[in-house]
């Protein structure tokens, strides 16, 4: 019986090999579920280009926000599993699971996990209009004029409204939630003074913050970030304070080891990649490759 196995056992050695060899056959897309502009697909467009080059095959990113994330997730868990269709997610692709009574797909079951892309803070951001100059000034001011500020985000249950509300609970402040379907439009409503505030990414706040359209207050990590040059929102008026974002990237479950394999190696060696690497540290983030 062992030896009727090893015949058995090297062929399919031998068909992961070839799937691995022959990967990607096809344009590849990065499904990303916010809209254009934010964080997540700014990730997205970068990676497409550097797996472009390595691969000589096309990567292309497609948008496809709404949900909480829920559908573009739910379009990768429903593609075939060959490794030409991934998702680009953050923090919402865990907190769905909490924070939903039922999602079309099983988080765990229904997704294979690729790589961990970046570790990145989110800035406490304002309407330079706000007279607000820094954390305490805010959370006075809210206590002044309950229910009175909002603050936009890219979308429900993502990890800009979760820094949000526990803003609020931490200070025991009101303030109102404003969910867009992207950190790109919540930007553009703050800078237009439709919100007040926003905990946006630092990949869409900071050049709005140089140019003095939007006023940066303080990084939600627990330490400061040195490329940033601000205080902790912890240190400058709530202890205790601390949120984050991951962003990783996934494809489906039943995707071939053997490819999964070959798109761990190939994502980590973009993002080692200098130029990468110098952009996410501008940014205050950090790669990861997992």
């Amino acid at each position: 019986m062992v030896r009727a196995a090893i015949p058995a056992f090297a062929a399919v050695i031998s068909v992961a090999g070839a799937h691995a060899q022959t990967y990607p056959s096809r344009p590849v897309r990065i499904v990303v579920p916010f809209a254009p502009g934010g964080g997540t697909d700014l990730l997205a467009r970068t990676l497409a280009a550097k797996l472009s080059a390595a691969w000589s095959q096309q990567v292309l990113v497609d948008n496809r926000p709404g949900g909480g994330t829920v559908i573009g997730s739910d379009m990768v868990a429903k593609s075939a599993p060959d490794g030409h269709t991934l998702l680009l997610t953050a923090n919402t692709h865990s907190t769905n699971p909490a924070l939903h009574a039922k999602l079309p797909y099983d988080t765990l079951r229904d997704f294979a996990g690729i790589t961990q892309i970046a570790a990145a803070p989110m800035l406490l951001t304002t309407h330079p209009a706000l007279p607000a100059r820094n954390v305490r000034e805010l959370i006075a001011l809210a206590k002044a004029k309950p229910g009175e500020l909002s603050f936009g985000t890219s979308g429900n249950a993502g990890p800009q409204h979760l820094a949000g509300e526990l803003f609020k609970t931490t200070a025991g402040i009101r303030m109102v939630h404003v969910p867009y379907k992207g950190s790109a439009p919540a930007i553009t409503d703050l800078i237009a003074g439709q919100t007040q505030l926003t905990f946006g990414s630092t990949f869409t706040v900071l050049p709005h913050a140089a140019s003095g359209r939007l006023r940066a207050l303080a990084v939600t990590t627990a330490k400061r970030v040195p490329a940033l040059q601000l205080p902790t929102i912890a240190e400058d008026g709530l202890p205790g304070y601390e949120a984050t974002t991951w962003y990783g990237i996934f494809t489906v479950a039943a995707t071939p080891a053997a490819v999964i394999s070959k798109l761990n190696a190939d994502i980590a060696r973009a993002l080692r990649q200098p130029d990468v690497a110098d952009r996410l540290a501008r940014d205050g983030s950090d790669a990861v490759a997992s």
